[in-house]
C-alpha cells in the first residue's frame, strides 16, 4: 500500500523489461521520489504485430489509458508498444510510449530505431510477430522479457529496457519540463 507521497504509476503490460524500462526512468524523471508502479494486463486494440509508428503510437496510448483505468489511485498511466516502420524501402523498430494523466494530457516519445535484416522483416510478413522471429532464430524463449530485439541486434551492448527508457522520458516531458514549452 502506497502512502500519501507516493506517486502511483499504472503501465499497460506485465512484461519484464518494460516494466523496469519504466521504473529506471522514474528514477531520473521523479528524483527521490518514492514510487509505484503498478502492472495492468490489457489489450492493445491493435495488431499484434505493429506495422507503423501510426499503429504502435494508438496501441502504446490504448494501453496507458487501460491501465489508469485499471488503477483508480495511480496518477499516471504508461503504455509501450513496440512496431514497425517502413522508410523508404527499409523496415526500422522502435517503441512508442504514451503516457497519460487523469486530465486526459497525454504525451509521447519513442526508443531508438534499428533496421530489421530482410531475413527477420520477411517472416513478418508472412505474419509472425518480431518476438516469435527472433525466439525462433536465437533458440531462446520470450526474449521480448528480458534483452528483446535490440539485445540481440547489439549482441548484449543495449538492453530493451535500457533503450525504452529515452522514450518513457520523452512521454513524460509534457509534465514536468516548464509549460511554456507546451502551451
Amino acid at each position: 500500500m502506497a502512502d500519501q507521497t507516493t506517486l502511483i504509476v499504472a503501465i499497460g503490460t506485465e512484461n519484464k523489461a518494460k516494466v523496469s524500462a519504466l521504473k529506471l526512468s522514474l528514477q531520473r524523471v521523479f528524483p527521490g521520489r518514492n514510487f509505484e508502479v503498478r502492472t495492468a494486463s490489457v489489450a492493445s486494440g491493435v495488431s499484434n504485430q505493429p506495422m507503423s509508428d501510426e499503429e504502435s503510437i494508438l496501441g502504446a496510448t490504448n494501453r496507458a489509458k487501460a491501465a489508469l483505468a485499471q488503477h483508480a489511485d495511480a496518477t499516471f498511466g504508461v503504455g509501450m508498444e513496440g512496431g514497425l516502420h517502413k522508410i523508404s524501402d527499409r523496415w526500422y523498430e522502435c517503441g512508442w510510449i504514451a503516457v497519460v494523466d487523469r486530465a486526459g494530457k497525454v504525451g509521447l516519445g519513442s526508443s531508438a530505431r534499428f533496421e530489421c535484416s530482410k531475413k527477420i522483416v520477411d517472416e513478418i510478413l508472412k505474419g509472425k510477430e518480431l518476438a516469435d522471429v527472433i525466439d525462433e532464430l536465437t533458440g531462446l524463449q520470450d526474449v521480448r522479457s528480458s534483452q528483446g530485439a535490440m539485445g540481440i541486434v547489439t549482441n548484449g551492448v543495449l538492453q530493451r529496457d535500457e533503450c525504452y527508457t529515452h522514450g518513457v522520458i520523452f512521454a513524460f516531458a509534457p509534465f514536468v519540463s516548464d509549460k511554456k514549452y507546451w502551451e
